[in-house]
């Protein structure tokens, strides 16, 4: 429910505290005096209304506020989903601000949301049925919810939603198996040329830096074998070569070791030296005795590094680089591959889903045509107690010409509730009535047939009384109230005898204070209530006689309510 609104500098209130209570709260007042810019604060508040313009003349920013407290925790739930709020939560502060500079900004309970957001929670939050369309049972898309509801079919019709949801996931996933074949042929072709050719390469990890060595030393061979050989004959074999000189040194070495030992430190280094320069020495031999001109193997060398060099250049800065890409080109040609035995596999889950769907879509679209005739005649009776007596009502089912193309998550049935409102004309779509009063009545009797479950915890009536008298405002009243007993109502009223059944009733007045105007908003009970009451029986001058006729309204509609229509009262406006 609603339980407080307040507007500040929105046309022309300035500032207004509107406190509501559960079941029907009716806001009286002279005509102009502002009762609808309550309603269309609200609207503003939930998205459904452009602020242009409502913004107080001279003031820098507006402002509305409305805390709901939800009783259901389905709905609290939705109400979180919808606003991104962290969980859920009983109570929800909803403020909306407009700014002279045409901005305006919207937060659910501190947090920022769009407008968009606030639309989708007007949704869920209210239903408001008066000047501006925003009215939730005018949708045809949405009776098939309501027919749905009074037939018992809400579960059967969510569960085939989720059966719907699955078939088209299937669906797409088929489709776009389909769209992408040729490029996954080409992906595969691509894939399994380029494994084939690191295949063929034989590639192996560390090959690269053995085959460059190699090539090295074939390039510089003559370099190598003449270079290599002069130091081996500086070394060794030349007159004066380095050993030779270092025998001669070891030998003084030697000889002076015998006058002194502490000579014994550097002899022993220089031989040791002697003996490592010979072994070096001799490896240089056997290595130059080895380096001979193979231009066949030189060739194998510089071939393979060619292949390998291009293999790098094509799919890896290294060998393992490229080995790493051969396993993942294994693993995507798999994949590839297996995507002709998806198509399979996905047909037949496709078939399975659909012929699972159209069956339980058909079994409820029997229930549907089996139960719209029953709510067709409640909505009538509804109707005949306010005063609609000729009113017929039917619920158009379209067939399709192809049940699995109109096919959505309720099923492929298209409904509209027809309307016939006078005798002799025909029934005609319930969202093209143009009389208001006749549309208000058709919405009241629909709402007190299903407001048992509807999902929609606070209703706002704007043009309830509209081209109705006294007599039948008091069976609108008492329907009002009953209806209160399940859902919060507010409703706007002319008429007293509507006003006397309201739980709460708030006066809605417009007050001058030198150059200019202002509206305010608040409740009155006891001798006030009466005299509002008599004044709306009346006129500005009460008499003792309306005063008598408002009492009387007052008790009528406190009297306690069997649940059938009350016996109209004699006291017209």
């Amino acid at each position: 429910m609603l339980q407080s609104l307040h507007i500040s500098n929105l046309a022309v209130i300035a500032s207004a505290d509107v406190e509501l209570s559960e079941g029907l709260n009716v806001f009286t007042g002279a005509t102009g005096a502002g009762k609808s810019l309550v309603i269309g604060a609200l609207e503003v508040l939930l998205g459904i209304r452009s602020a242009a313009d409502l913004l107080r003349p001279g003031a820098e920013e507006g402002r509305v506020s409305g805390l709901f407290h939800l009783h259901d925790e389905r709905l609290a739930a939705r109400v979180a989903e919808l606003a991104d709020l962290d969980a859920p939560a009983a109570e929800i502060l909803l403020t909306r601000k407009l700014h002279a500079s045409g901005r305006t900004s919207a937060t659910v309970n501190g947090r920022p949301v769009t407008i968009a957001m606030l639309k989708e929670l007007a949704d869920v939050l209210v239903d408001i049925h008066g000047q501006h369309d925003h009215q939730y049972l005018l949708r045809p898309a949405h009776q098939i919810e309501l027919l749905d509801e009074f037939a018992g079919l809400t579960d059967r019709s969510g569960a085939l939603g989720n059966l719907y949801a699955r078939w088209r996931d299937a669906r797409t996933r088929r489709d776009e198996l389909t769209t992408s074949a040729e490029l996954r042929r080409q992906q595969l072709e691509l894939a399994e040329f380029q494994a084939s050719e690191i295949d063929e390469a034989e590639l192996a990890d560390g090959e690269m830096e053995s085959l460059e060595a190699e090539h090295r030393r074939h390039q510089n061979l003559t370099r190598l074998i003449h270079d290599a050989g002069e130091v081996y004959a500086a070394m060794y074999e030349a007159d004066g070569s380095l050993l030779e000189r270092l025998n001669q040194i070891n030998a003084v070495l030697r000889e002076l070791l015998l006058l002194d030992e502490q000579l014994k430190g550097p002899c022993e280094l220089v031989g040791s030296a002697m003996a490592e320069l010979e072994e070096a020495a001799f490896d240089l031999r056997r290595y130059t005795e080895r380096l001979d001109a193979n231009p066949e193997r030189a060739a194998e060398v510089e071939e393979r590094l060619n292949l390998v060099n291009r293999m790098l250049d094509k799919y890896g800065r290294t060998v393992a680089d490229v080995l790493i890409l051969r396993d993942e080109l294994e693993a995507q040609i798999r994949q590839l591959r297996s995507a002709e035995a998806d198509f399979s596999r996905i047909d037949t889950e496709l078939a399975t889903l659909q012929k699972e769907m159209l069956a339980e879509a058909d079994a409820i679209h029997a229930a549907r045509v089996k139960s719209a005739d029953k709510l067709a005649r409640g909505v009538e009776k509804q109707l005949d107690e306010l005063g609609m007596s000729r009113c017929t009502v039917a619920f158009e089912f379209a067939e399709p010409a192809d049940r699995l193309v109109a096919m959505g998550p309720g099923g492929w049935d298209a409904v509209e509730m027809m309307v016939s409102t006078n005798p002799g004309q025909p029934p005609r779509p319930l969202r093209k009535i143009a009389s208001g009063g006749e549309l208000s009545r058709v919405m009241l009797a629909i709402k007190s047939l299903l407001a048992g479950g509807h999902r929609i915890s606070v209703l706002v009536f704007d043009e309830i009384d509209a081209n109705v008298g006294g007599r039948l405002g008091s069976v609108i009243g008492d329907k009002l109230a009953r209806l209160g007993q399940r859902h919060q109502v507010l409703c706007i009223t002319h008429l007293p005898q509507i006003a006397a059944f309201g739980r709460r009733q708030l006066t809605v007045r417009k007050e001058f204070a030198g150059k200019t105007t202002e509206t305010t908003v608040r409740p009155i009970d006891g001798d006030e209530r009466i005299a509002e009451l008599a004044e709306m029986i009346g006129g500005a001058h009460v008499t003792p006689t309306t005063r008598k006729q408002a009492e009387e309204l007052l008790a009528h509609a406190s009297a306690p309510s069997s649940g059938k229509p009350r016996k109209q009262s004699r006291t017209t406006r």
